[in-house]
């Protein structure tokens, strides 16, 4: 039988072919060998038919997708990337940023599949639901809900570096911070992605703009720098908190059900996942090495105050649109979580006062919270690396593995090929145990040792 996700117009019979021979060499199993589920296994679209729907959310093209989530994984995890280089050492660091990328690929192309097969899923909240019932449901809700906090509060954190180093710490950081929470309050509004697409083209530039204008300050100033090859010395905290500081940087698997979601042809995620991996893996190898190389043990974290005062400053400046954007659309998919939840399908589609007094609320809520965070955790890759413990061991890498072997019950060891790809869904999982235990130790001790006397202070945060 057919699957009802792939089957049906045949406008898309070549994206079907296509779809199938990926599905067979990514998740072990063609259609034909059972890997398609049945109509009954899936549910309805959240969205559902949005003729008449005042709203519409399913209105990316595969390409707009492909930006929103570049803009809103190369983000700040790209700033971090250079220092980890300097805790690890050039060699070690970028196999790491090589190796975590392919992974990251890999689990992203398993969450695609799954979104195909059961269409109610909209976030990975649903998707625990679909695994594991209302206990599942709750679990990845809070883990997911909790994530997305976090990293509007990262942003917020990275708006008031910026801030200082443009105005040469010119008020209280805690200022700049409330700065930081109206403008992105204010840009979360917009309900759809499809709005959100055209501030990632945006946010897409600037940091790409931002991170080029820094390599080029780095490059041209006259500076001696001590490389390290490898660096056998680092404590085990140290170590493992540049390794997770790479993994934030993959950090946009835990939006994909949200984004994909909006597609108008969700079949086609692969190419809007394709293209982003290969973006943030190239990108962020030619960045972490060139900044690196050319400042040695003196490079900062965020990358862009390596550069002199005054190229820190036009970075940073120039940075502005992805600091504010990329947490916005992190928001965006955390207050678009509560309120598909909270709210059934007419107010969801309706363009009244009460639906939007509830999305305003909702966002409203988030954002303070968020503001509380990057005010009681001031340093930069210490937060990073306590997300990425806490939240991406498992949404970019633990959970991916679930979702497959879920999917693949009952033909787990049917031939060879199937059971490579069960062993490594199956590594998966511990990996992402490994991840949370070692980045939750190496984040509390940094912390400790970091953060003394700086929580809700007005001390210059881009110094630490």
């Amino acid at each position: 039988m057919a699957d009802p996700v792939l089957a049906g117009n045949p406008k898309h019979a070549e994206d079907e072919k296509e779809s199938k021979s990926l599905d067979s060499m990514m998740t072990g199993s063609s259609p034909e060998e059972g890997q398609v589920i049945n109509q009954k296994d899936a549910g309805e679209d959240v969205f559902g038919d949005e003729k008449d729907a005042g709203i519409k959310y399913k209105t990316n093209s595969w390409l707009e997708t492909a930006f929103v989530m570049v803009a809103e994984t190369v983000s700040l995890g790209i700033l971090s990337l250079p220092s980890t280089l300097k805790a690890v050492g050039l060699v070690p660091g970028v196999l790491l940023l090589v190796g975590l990328g392919i992974l990251a690929t890999y689990t992203g192309y398993v969450i695609g599949q799954f979104k195909l097969r059961y269409p109610q899923v909209h976030t990975f909240a649903e998707a625990g639901g679909v695994i594991a019932g209302r206990w599942g449901h709750e679990l990845f809700a809070t883990g997911q809900l909790l994530f997305l906090v976090f990293i509007m509060g990262a942003h917020i954190l990275s708006f008031s570096i910026m801030m200082n180093v443009l105005t040469e710490h010119a008020t209280c950081t805690i200022w700049f911070t409330v700065l930081g929470f109206g403008i992105s309050l204010i840009c979360t509004i917009p309900r759809t992605v499809k709005a959100m697409t055209y501030l990632s083209y945006l946010s897409t530039v600037s940091v790409l703009a931002a991170v080029f204008i820094c390599m080029i300050g780095v490059g041209i100033a006259d500076a001696d720098v001590h490389l390290r090859m490898v660096n056998s010395g680092i404590a085990l905290y140290q170590g493992f908190g540049a390794v997770t500081n790479i993994i934030f940087a993959y950090a946009g698997h835990v939006a994909f059900f949200t984004l994909f979601s909006e597609m108008k042809d969700p079949r086609e995620f692969h190419k809007a996942l394709y293209t982003l991996q290969i973006t943030d893996t190239l990108v962020y190898t030619v960045t972490a090495v060139v900044i690196y190389v050319y400042t040695g043990d003196n490079v900062r974290s965020p990358a862009l105050g390596s550069a002199s005062p005054l190229l820190a400053k036009i970075a940073y400046g120039i940075a502005l649109p992805t600091i504010v954007i990329a947490g916005v659309i992190n928001g965006h998919v955390a207050v678009k979580y509560i309120f598909l939840r909270i709210c059934n399908r007419e107010t969801i589609s309706s363009n009244s006062w009460r639906s939007w007094g509830i999305w305003i609320a909702i966002l409203s809520v988030l954002w303070v919270i968020a503001w509380v965070i990057a005010s009681a955790i001031p340093v930069f890759n210490n937060l990073l690396g306590l997300i990425s413990a806490l939240f991406l061991s498992w949404f970019t890498y633990g959970a991916s593995g679930v979702l497959w072997i879920f999917m693949n019950k009952g033909q787990l060891w049917t031939t060879k090929k199937q059971a490579f790809l069960t062993v490594l869904n199956g590594a998966v999982i511990p990996l992402g145990v490994s991840i949370m235990a070692l980045g939750l130790y190496s984040s509390i001790e940094a912390i400790k040792r970091d953060t003394s006397g700086l929580i809700f202070s007005c001390a210059d945060n881009s110094l630490i």
